[in-house]
């Protein structure tokens, strides 16, 4: 075993983040959790999603809610006015320090400030400069739509998600948790992450570009092959899968579970398991590809032994011998002992409220370098004094900045 570091496998990383909503924070997030120091950079007003909640009942003060504080746990804080010269310029001494810009303005908005990535690479050449939008960058690519704005619900209906999401082949409905932004925020990290090692190997930079468009048709890869190889567009076909049975959703007496056969092996364990091992050989359901043929059979058969016995039971004829989950709730995932095991709930301070809330922490684990959630959400400028201080800025110099409104 190694000794863990606890500054993380990114510690030494600086990040300046100009990102708002989800996307964007979602992707410095996972910088920050690995050890990165990110600086976020706010209005003065601060940053819009604040004023998002949920709030703790006993919140009065109200710094942020439950959006902010999940996706902006671990970083700093800082306000600049960035279409005021003087803003500008604290601005671009930033970046000149900064390993990695990242930010989710419209197309142009950063070039049209003069703070754009040409202008921030001239000073600083091995910047990696990163943009997450609905549909790129111009500098990668045109597209027809780049000046239309785009959220989570866009990426989803566009990409493909939605179109082969659904209870039917004409219901086509938004997955649950908001993947049209954090799926290409993943990428862009996995982005940066790339272009920084081609420029510790060359001391030159770039720009990263992932569209909110393009990342959610690389998630749906699969329609793409199944257009090309079948002629026909996929449509949503509830909770089962097109390609292997059973594999989906199953009744239990206190709720659904899953239930997935992706082998044919599989398939004789839970024949066995549900008392019928001879479907295992009758030449209707032997093969995944006979299954198919046969779906409405093979999940009327599974739901009849599903159906009356609860999520617990099922749970304990399958374990360790055919693919299972039950459909969790919140309070399901809270109480359930492999959370606690990984560490996925994580406290941290509410500024304003008595107690600590909880959110979710880092999925991903390093052994030497664990990473994880280290400190709540910042306050708007809670670090200005502090970043400015580091740019050689004394108390004087910061406090004419914040008489003037150009930081705060």
């Amino acid at each position: 075993m190694h000794d863990k570091v606890s500054g993380g496998a990114l510690a030494g990383l600086r990040v300046i983040d100009l990102t708002q909503m989800l996307a964007g924070p979602y992707c410095t997030m996972m910088l920050a959790d690995q050890g990165a120091t990110v600086i976020k950079i706010e209005p003065i007003e601060g940053d819009p999603t604040r004023t998002f909640g949920p709030f703790p009942a006993d919140d009065t003060t109200r710094h942020f809610g439950g959006y902010f504080q999940s996706t902006n746990r671990n970083k700093q804080s800082i306000a600049i006015d960035l279409k005021s010269e003087d803003g500008k310029a604290l601005f671009r001494r930033l970046a000149r320090e900064a390993d990695v810009v990242v930010e989710n303005f419209r197309a142009g908005v950063m070039d049209r400030l003069g703070i754009g990535y040409e202008t921030l690479a001239a000073e600083n050449p091995k910047l990696v400069y990163a943009a997450v939008r609905g549909f790129g960058d111009p500098r990668t690519g045109a597209s027809p739509y780049v000046d239309r704005p785009a959220f989570d619900v866009v990426a989803q209906a566009m990409g493909g998600a939605m179109g082969i999401t659904g209870p039917d082949a004409v219901t086509p409905m938004k997955i649950g948790p908001g993947v049209g932004d954090i799926f290409p925020a993943a990428l862009s990290a996995f982005g940066i992450m790339a272009a920084l090692h081609h420029a510790n190997a060359t001391g030159v930079g770039q720009f990263v570009d992932v569209a909110m468009y393009d990342g959610i048709v690389s998630m749906c890869e699969r329609i793409i092959y199944q257009q090309s190889y079948t002629g026909k567009s996929p449509v949503p076909e509830g909770n089962q899968h097109p390609i292997l049975c059973p594999f989906g959703t199953f009744p239990a007496k206190d709720g659904q579970v899953t239930i997935g056969c992706p082998r044919d092996s599989f398939w004789r364990e839970l024949s066995a398991i549900i008392g019928q091992p001879e479907l295992a050989t009758d030449p209707r359901y032997a093969t995944n590809h006979e299954r198919l043929l046969h779906t409405a059979e093979v999940i009327g058969m599974v739901e009849a032994w599903t159906k009356p016995r609860t999520k617990a039971e099922i749970s304990l004829a399958l374990d360790g011998r055919v693919p299972f989950g039950p459909v969790n709730t919140a309070a399901d995932i809270y109480a359930d002992p492999h959370i606690a095991a990984r560490n996925m709930l994580v406290e941290v301070e509410h500024p304003g409220s008595a107690k600590p809330v909880t959110i979710a922490s880092t999925p991903i684990r390093l052994t030497v370098t664990p990473g994880g959630v280290h400190h709540r959400a910042p306050l708007t400028g809670e670090n200005t004094d502090e970043v400015l201080g580091g740019l050689g800025l004394d108390a004087d110099e910061i406090a004419a900045l914040k008489a003037r409104k150009i930081v705060a």
